[in-house]
């Protein structure tokens, strides 16, 4: 049985395993550009960030009805399950299924088909937070959120995600404004290619409650200070970075330096499909990889729930940390 974490940075479009989206596109009649799953699983050996990127939104084709996101999501629970994920959060990226024609409560519903039902049929509860693409207009993304609206009882949260250097989160000061008035969480990616600042840009102007990533922080040690001293969750994704080339190797990843200093880090799997692990291939990563102890993972388990969204259900939240405080290595 693997240790109970939650999933906090997990997309879940960056979930579509080749065998998934080959069944989709014959669903759906769309031809896709390789010849079967191994020549689209050498196509995953991307060279960075904006590659990887044109590969995801180019598979997103495939994503047409309710029963897809539906499908998507049940065959991502599954995974996560067997990979002692308790409770996710999960982002989705509605810009990149509305520019195609695909309505906002097709992919929302459709979704929801799946995290509805999670815990009878998987034991995971889930949440849900709509993206913004930060390569798209703060006006697109103002948009998006009015065509949410509908859809608000299904969404607890807001968070920008895509391609970072060059747009920084003061981009979308309004649309977190009017996201925080109608009583959604916010979170962002920040400080995974981009520098520092964006991570401080975040917080202060944002107003998000979590960073996502927030590698970078360690270059700047009052930024560190603070993180520590307000108890800021940073949702890092090993085998992403690695994949990204943000570091180099996993020996180099600096998830130690960032437990001694204090600070109150996840580990999750971001786009596991295209990323070579979901949640516990990530565990067992760093475990391995940088020697982690099992008080060390024990800790960033319990991070999981304590960084999760689950203000509104305290009881869950205790049963589950409860769960990880009796876990036997």
């Amino acid at each position: 049985m693997p240790l109970p974490k939650a999933e906090l940075h997990l997309h879940i479009e960056g979930t579509l395993e080749p065998e998934l989206a080959f069944e989709l596109a014959a669903r759906n009649g769309v031809d896709l550009p390789w010849a079967d799953t191994g020549e689209l699983r050498e196509a995953y050996r991307f060279q960075d960030l904006q590659s990887f990127l044109n590969l995801y939104y180019e598979l997103m084709t495939v994503l047409r009805t309710e029963r897809d996101f539906a499908d998507l999501a049940d065959a991502y629970l599954a995974r996560a399950a067997a990979q002692g994920v308790r409770h996710a959060e999960i982002f989705f990226d509605p810009q990149a299924h509305l520019t195609r024609g695909v309505e906002m409560g097709t992919v929302v519903e459709g979704l929801w088909r799946a995290l509805g039902t999670g815990e009878a049929a998987h034991g995971v509860s889930t949440r849900l937070i709509m993206c913004f693409l930060r390569d798209e207009t703060a006006e697109s993304a103002m948009e998006t959120l009015e065509a949410a609206r509908p859809h608000l009882d299904r969404i607890t949260g807001v968070g920008l995600d895509s391609a970072e250097v060059g747009h920084p989160p003061a981009k979308f000061r309004e649309v977190y404004r009017a996201a925080a008035e109608l009583g959604l969480r916010r979170v962002a990616h920040a400080g995974e290619e981009g520098p520092p600042e964006y991570i401080t840009e975040a917080l202060d102007v944002l107003g998000v409650e979590r960073v996502d990533h927030g590698l970078r922080c360690l270059e700047d040690p009052a930024l560190v200070e603070r993180l520590v001293r307000e108890r800021v969750p940073l949702t890092l994704c090993p085998l992403s970075n690695v994949r990204l080339r943000t570091v180099d190797t996993l020996a180099d990843h600096p998830l130690p330096a960032m437990l001694d200093a204090g600070l109150l880090c996840t580990v999750n799997s971001d786009d596991p499909a295209y990323f070579g692990g979901y949640a516990g291939d990530n565990f067992d990563a760093v475990r391995t990889v940088l020697g982690l102890p099992e008080d060390r993972l024990r800790e960033l388990a319990r991070n999981s729930f304590l960084a999760s969204f689950l203000d509104d259900d305290e009881e869950r939240r205790a049963r589950y940390l409860a769960e990880v405080e009796a876990y036997e290595f």
